[in-house]
Order: C-alpha cells, then sequence, then structure tokens
C-alpha cells in the first residue's frame, strides 16, 4: 500500500489535526482481535505486494530472569527455532528419550558437585563423561536447523529473533501464498515446544558472551557500566546472563521460564502484508487456539533505590580509551519520555547535533560523541546515555569535562524555535521511515501494543513530539542531568605492577 508513504509525509508536516484523520484513515485497514486463550492479533493489509511480515512479540526478557539464572530468557529464544516434534529430529519417540537421559546424568552429576569439598573427583569426572555421552546421543537423532531450512526455503526472509532487557521478539516474511506455513509453524513451536539441543546452544550462548563481552573493549565498558548504574533493579543483568550463571543452566530452567512467561495473553503478533483479515483469523483460529490459556505472570521486580550520589568505574583495557556518561531518568510511560527524545536529537542528531559540533568538529577531541535517550530499555526507570571515543591525544577527563560544561550552557539557554522545529521533524521522520516497510511497520504495532495496549500510540506519540517546547527541553535537562544521579565509567590502560623496594628483592639499601 503505496499510500502509506503520502499518509507518513502528512502526518511528519501536518497539524495534530490532520494526523488524527490519517489515524482515522489508517485504522481503516487495521484489523484487531483476541482469541479466548488471549494471544492478541494487528492485522494491517497491504496489497503492493505479495509478500507478509510477521511479528511475534513475548512481553518477557532478561529482566524476568530468576536470580542465579540470568541468560535463560535468551536460551528459551534459541530453543525456540530447534523445530518441533515434527520438525528437526528423524524419530522423536526415541529422541524424547534420549533427552529425558541427559536430564538423569546431569542429575546425577549435579548431586555430586553439590557436595561440595567432600565430591569425589573421579566419580565427578566419569559422570561428566556420562552427559557427554548422552548428549552425543541424543544428537543422533537431530536434523540441525530443518525449522529455519523450510522457511528459507518457502521464500522467508529476514528470519530472527532478539532477546532484549524487556522484551524477546520473533520476526521474518514470507511470500503471500505461503502464508499458511507462518501460522503452522510458529503456533507449533510455542504448543510444543522440544528444548533439543540445550546443552550445545548453552555453548554458543557462553561463546556468544565471550565475543560480544570479554573479548570486546565496548562491549566490557558497557556492562560494568550498567552493572555500576544499578545497584537492585534487574537492568543491571546482561541479557545473554552473567557466564557463571549461564554456565548452571538447565533445561528445567527454559521449560519452568517457557510455562510463566510465554503464556498467550503475554504474547502479541503483528501481521503486516498482502493478506485478507478474515483468511488471517480463521487461520489464527484454528493453529493458536490450542494454545493453553494461562495467568499472566506478576510483574514485581525489585526496584532501583535512589542514587546516593555519583557512580564512577574504571575498567581497565588496552584499546582506545572509551567515555559512557549516564543519568537516570524515569520510564517510557513519563510524561516527560517525548521532551528525552527530542533532548537526543538536539545533542546528538548527526552533524547538525551539539556534540558532534563542539567536541567533535570544534575542538577535535573526540572522534565520536552520542547520546541515547532511553538505556539500556525503556519500561521501568532507566538511563539518559553518552558515549565518547575522545580523538588520538585526548584524555577521557578532557572529554567528560567538555561534556559537562556542554550540558551546562545546554541547561542554561532555551533551545531557539529553529533547531526545536528541525529535530522533531527528524524523530518524526525516523518513525515514518519504518511505516514504509511492511517489517518495520508490524514491529512498531506490536511493541506500541504490548507496551502502551494500544497501537494507536505509534501516532499519538508523533503528537506528543509536537507538543514539546523549549521550556519543557530546559526544565528536563536541569532536573535530571545532575551529579547525584549521574553514573561515569571509562576505559584505561591496564597498570603495570610497581618495581618492588629493595628490600623486598633482597638487596640492601
Amino acid at each position: 500500500m503505496r499510500r502509506i508513504i503520502a499518509l507518513g509525509a502528512a502526518i511528519l508536516f501536518g497539524s495534530p489535526f490532520l494526523s488524527a484523520q490519517i489515524l482515522k484513515e489508517f485504522e481503516k485497514k487495521v484489523t484487531e482481535f483476541t482469541l479466548p486463550n488471549g494471544l492478541h492479533f494487528i492485522v494491517v493489509e497491504r496489497h503492493d505486494a505479495p509478500v507478509i511480515s510477521f511479528h511475534t512479540y513475548v512481553n518477557a526478557g532478561s529482566v524476568d530472569d530468576p536470580s542465579g539464572r540470568t541468560g535463560i530468557a535468551h536460551m528459551f529464544e534459541h530453543m525456540a527455532f530447534k523445530g518441533t516434534e515434527t520438525i528437526g529430529t528423524t524419530n522423536w519417540s526415541a529422541e524424547s528419550k534420549a533427552l529425558e537421559a541427559i536430564e538423569a546424568a546431569y542429575d546425577r552429576l549435579e548431586a555430586e558437585q553439590n557436595k561440595g569439598p567432600r565430591a569425589d573427583p573421579a566419580k565427578m569426572q566419569a559422570l561428566e563423561a556420562q552427559v557427554e555421552m548422552a548428549i552425543e546421543h541424543a544428537q543422533m537423532y537431530v536434523v540441525p536447523n530443518e525449522y529455519p531450512r523450510i522457511i528459507e526455503e518457502n521464500g522467508g526472509v529476514g528470519l530472527n529473533a532478539g532477546t532484549s532487557y524487556d522484551s524477546t521478539q520473533y520476526f521474518y516474511s514470507l511470500p503471500s501464498n505461503r502464508a499458511e506455513l507462518w501460522f503452522l509453524l510458529e503456533s507449533q513451536r510455542f504448543l510444543h515446544p522440544v528444548f533439543r539441543e540445550f546443552y550445545k546452544e548453552r555453548d554458543v550462548v557462553q561463546e556468544e558472551n565471550r565475543m560480544r563481552v570479554e573479548s570486546s573493549a565496548q562491549g566490557k565498558l558497557l556492562q560494568d557500566f550498567i552493572a555500576t548504574a544499578f545497584s537492585a533493579h534487574p537492568y543491571r543483568n546482561p541479557p545473554g546472563g552473567w557466564p557463571s550463571d549461564v554456565a548452571n543452566l538447565r533445561l528445567a530452567d527454559a521449560k519452568a521460564f517457557y510455562e510463566k512467561y510465554y503464556a498467550p495473553a503475554n504474547i502479541t503478533i503483528a501481521i503486516v502484508g498482502d493478506i485478507n483479515p478474515a483468511d488471517a483469523r480463521r487461520m489464527a483460529e484454528r493453529y493458536f487456539s490450542p494454545l493453553a490459556k494461562r495467568p499472566l505472570p506478576t510483574a514485581r521486580l525489585t526496584e532501583e533505590p535512589p542514587q546516593p550520589g555519583p557512580k564512577r568505574a574504571e575498567i581497565d583495557s588496552p584499546s582506545q580509551p572509551l567515555l559512557v556518561v549516564g543519568y537516570k531518568r524515569p520510564d517510557e510511560y513519563s510524561k516527560d519520555d517525548p521532551v528525552f527524545d527530542i533532548i537526543s536529537e538536539i545533542l546528538s542528531g548527526g552533524r547538525t547535533g551539539l556534540m558532534y559540533q563542539s567536541l567533535v568538529r570544534d575542538q577535535k577531541i573526540a572522534l565520536e560523541a552520542e547520546a541515547a535517550d532511553t538505556f539500556p530499555d525503556g519500561r521501568y526507570p532507566n538511563l539518559f546515555l553518552f558515549f565518547i571515543a575522545p580523538a588520538l591525544g585526548h584524555s577521557v577527563e578532557e572529554n567528560q569535562k567538555a561534556l559537562d560544561d556542554l550540558l551546562t550552557n545546554f541547561q542554561a539557554q532555551t533551545v531557539d524555535a529553529q533547531t526545536l522545529a528541525r529535530v522533531k521533524t527528524k524523530a518524526r521522520a525516523a518513525v515514518i521511515r519504518r511505516l514504509d516497510s511492511n517489517s518495520g511497520l508490524a514491529s512498531l504495532l506490536a511493541a506500541n501494543y504490548a507496551t502502551y495496549g494500544d497501537w494507536r500510540k505509534l501516532f499519538t506519540s508523533l503528537d506528543d513530539l509536537d507538543k514539546v517546547t523549549a521550556e519543557d527541553v530546559q526544565r528536563v535537562a536541569r532536573q535530571y542531568f545532575v551529579a547525584p544521579s549521574r553514573t561515569v565509567s571509562f576505559t584505561v590502560a591496564p597498570r603495570q605492577p610497581q618495581a618492588r623496594s629493595a628490600r623486598e628483592a633482597g638487596g640492601t639499601q
């Protein structure tokens, strides 16, 4: 439906009244329904190309990982690609028995490990060998990657998933004449999850952590920065889990997470493209109705206590110096949320952003200077983030002072009308660009419904941006960019051990 481009342009440059008119027009293309089990569907017709994008949004992420079991949300995401009782196996009956044998062997190993210092090393070694043998036996029945292969052989593109702090999302696109295949495959992997290759995937997740964090100066810096900024809230835990937790995850942990958080009422599915809504509903009822209705999980998380003062963390790294600064801010439900969006554009909107102009272009003390209005996620109070890569010969201290000076000036002066209008246009354009693609629109619709209870927030949020005033920008900057709520983290060159004194070396003074 090419009309969405015209609608987008009108939303971009039009008045709030015009936006309301366009929303009414867009609503005519949207069909919503909820199955008796609670699973909600949003369907948008776009018949300009024979393609459909599917987006499944699960309202559960790493913040929901149980204590001591961080990484389990991410692990289940991996399990969801392992197929079903009929896809990915040569003999499910035999494979299921082999999977049970793995768990029995692992139970015996854990029982011995739990003896602590009284554990028998020789017995431990033998039990570890039994676990490995059981895993190898179960692998005999696996058809590797059959689930994604079926999708790709039927023209599927963009097959992927992601676990963030607040959600887990699964998405891809198919030719419209393969729509029913999606309903079959997506329903079956949540109706009958098989958890095959769990321990193999656990090793994959551990390797991902080594590559993205342990072997990356930026990854290590951000992980330690978040753990410093948050002392209690689960945002302090990495989405992939802490290595020691991941190493001890069991299949039962993944099953428990699935049972609690993959309740149909905790899932939103958006479908955008060349599909008839009546057909979509018929197939949804046929394939997804068998999912049993379950209660929504309780949403009780440890609250972050008030920050008592500035925090600081140094991370040894031989790489180029990096600086991260974060200020505590409220969640995305706050009335000030759109103000933070505007501030981010003013400070970090490409080459017109104040950070680039001051630190990179004029002072030439930074190679890169960016801001993010929401970090690491938005459902709970989070951080407004600044990231700076100092230029050669310039220090993190120099850059931090320059950032402090920039923010002080920003708080002292109201933004001019021309700048405010420009950044509003850019912020709205970023949303409009995603509306143009089926996959982008499906993602936005599902996320807005799951987060706010209404996909229309996607459109009304654009009006919220228009309402932001220069006084709002100055007020929020003064209220939140303050030292007591600040966390600073940076890399430093590893310190060399000091030479031992002559006395310590055995010499004389």
